[in-house]
């Protein structure tokens, strides 16, 4: 397993370290409550470095990033960022990504860390234009300071005026006495926040100096499962779980970042997925009774015959529910549909509903 440049530094915070992606990760420090709590109420810092980034540079480093990418990269302009996915040839989607315009001709693609390799493999296959490719994720760190006080906490430490940076749009200056920092107006819980792109020899001294600037707000260290707490109530999709190589974007509801203005790996099937619908569909449920749904479980219908499957699950702590996602056929999709949760002997009915969980 790697360690990040901080895995010391959270094992010396009493965290629980998991292996994740190929990685020694803190999965939590107090408990998935409190952290969570902690990220929806005022500020917390992930260390979530082992995540994958790439930079693409060259007159045809566009041109490569509008073949692999579903989403309109030409849209971009320097200090913007795109949630974009890299479509296979077969329908599914071979990662998520968010893709940086650092400046002209230069751009930074961050994956996820389970698909450095993959992505790195497939976006190369598809370089017949000769873009210059570099893989940066060895070398680099990130921290995601997410919630409402992520702002005020953070002001001290950047002579920037961080509530001008919009949402997905970023900036390269300096941070916690660091200079040509990358400081993103992007994150994964729905609570407002930054990432902080940085080597991994500065992340150390940003890392300390964060906790330093944040102690008056609050501010604590969060791990990866209350990440995937935060991430759900807001139903943002995890590769592996509700998106993968056999799903793709138009059942996935990514339609949104699926533009036909170009022409990209499958769009064509793509296209035509998105204008005769899709036989399946990801949906959102609430449990309407007690119950944690989890990951694998079956979804059936009224007379227990099983329609689709959970992709992600669990007990919402900010609403006190069950909540999840999964596919099932179409015609069980429409907000409002009952369906029911196999969890053991118990199918638990449920409700669909309306994207985020949390508001």
């Amino acid at each position: 397993m790697k360690n990040t440049a901080l895995t010391e530094t959270h094992k010396a915070l009493g965290a629980k370290i998991v292996p994740f992606a190929g990685y020694n990760m803190p999965v939590q420090y107090e408990g998935i409550n409190i952290e969570h709590e902690t990220v929806r109420q005022s500020v917390g810092v992930f260390d979530v470095s082992h995540m994958g980034e790439f930079l693409i540079t060259g007159e045809h480093a566009l041109d490569l990033i509008q073949k692999v990418s579903s989403n309109d990269a030409s849209k971009l302009t320097v200090g913007k960022a795109q949630y974009s996915c890299l479509p296979n040839d077969n329908g599914g989607i071979v990662d998520d990504l968010i893709i940086y315009k650092i400046k002209e001709d230069t751009y930074l693609l961050v994956v996820n860390a389970s698909n450095i390799e993959k992505d790195w493999n497939w976006i190369s296959s598809k370089n017949d234009m000769n873009a210059t490719m570099r893989d940066l994720s060895e070398d680099y760190a990130l921290l995601a300071i997410q919630g409402p006080k992520a702002i005020e906490a953070m002001q001290s430490i950047t002579s920037h005026d961080l509530s001008s940076i919009n949402f997905y749009n970023f900036i390269v200056g300096d941070f916690a006495g660091i200079e040509h920092v990358i400081i993103s107006s992007t994150g994964y819980t729905g609570s407002g926040g930054f990432e902080i792109y940085c080597k991994n020899n500065e992340v150390k001294q940003i890392w300390d100096k964060v906790l330093e600037a944040g102690a008056d707000f609050g501010i604590k260290p969060i791990g990866l499962a209350a990440r995937d707490t935060l991430r759900l109530e807001m139903g943002y999709c995890l590769y592996g779980n509700d998106i993968d190589d056999t799903t793709s974007p138009i059942e996935a509801g990514l339609g949104w970042i699926t533009k036909f203005t170009k022409e990209f790996t499958n769009s064509k099937a793509l296209k035509t997925q998105k204008e005769r619908g899709t036989e399946r569909k990801l949906i959102a449920f609430k449990l309407d009774e007690r119950g944690i749904p989890r990951h694998g479980y079956d979804i059936v219908d009224g007379e227990g015959k099983t329609i689709g499957v959970v992709t992600s699950g669990t007990m919402s702590p900010s609403l006190g529910i069950g909540i999840g996602l999964g596919y099932v056929p179409t015609v069980f999709s429409t907000v409002n549909s009952k369906i029911n949760i196999q969890i053991r002997k118990n199918a638990i009915p449920a409700t669909v509903v309306k994207l985020p969980f949390y508001k």
